[in-house]
């Protein structure tokens, strides 16, 4: 089938078309599942990142 005789190859065609599927899926169903809400921290990190950049 195909020219691929050993089965343990296509096994692993199977598998790693699997994964991919499943990281797909996955990330379509965890995509929106972040809080957006800006905390005290962020708001720190970010001040402190324009500064660097703007030493720069």
């Amino acid at each position: 089938m195909l020219g691929i005789e050993d089965h343990l190859i296509w096994l692993a065609y199977l598998a790693c078309l699997g994964a991919a599927a499943l990281s797909v899926v996955y990330g379509l169903v965890r995509r929106n599942r972040a809080s957006d809400t800006v905390s005290s921290e962020d708001r720190r990190w970010a001040r402190e990142e324009k500064k660097v950049e703007d030493e720069l």
